[in-house]
């Protein structure tokens, strides 16, 4: 089991700047990936970024591209995302998941932090 605990989420407006933590826990030696997903009232949950947890390769979806940075320090056993530029479109409850290894999937998933722009 690996347990994920998220802060840093709160209101901010357009244009500013927010960053999320996510501490992982547990059996933290499983972790191949680690990501940030969002879910917006009414919509789906969307993939956000993504950071393999050795190599430490990042991936985007493309509607943050440029104004968000996924980073991670593997001494913590921590993930970040660096939000810049924020629009009210990013408004969601954003979470953090692991993928392990041997895994097509993200498998545990942490409890989610309000992320709230207003225009």
């Amino acid at each position: 089991q690996v347990q994920l605990v998220e802060s840093g989420g709160g209101l901010v407006q357009a244009g500013g700047s927010l960053r999320l933590s996510c501490a992982a826990s547990g059996r933290t030696f499983s972790i191949s990936v680690m990501g940030w997903f969002r879910q917006a009232p009414g919509k789906e949950r969307e993939f956000v970024a993504s950071i393999r947890w050795i190599a430490g390769s990042t991936s985007y979806a493309d509607s943050v591209k440029g104004r968000f940075t996924i980073s991670k320090d593997n001494a913590k056993n921590t993930v970040y995302l660096e939000m810049n530029s924020l629009r009210p479109e990013d408004t969601a409850i954003y979470y953090c998941a692991v993928q392990r290894y041997r895994s097509s999937e993200y498998d545990y998933w942490g409890q989610g932090t309000q992320v709230t722009v207003s225009s």
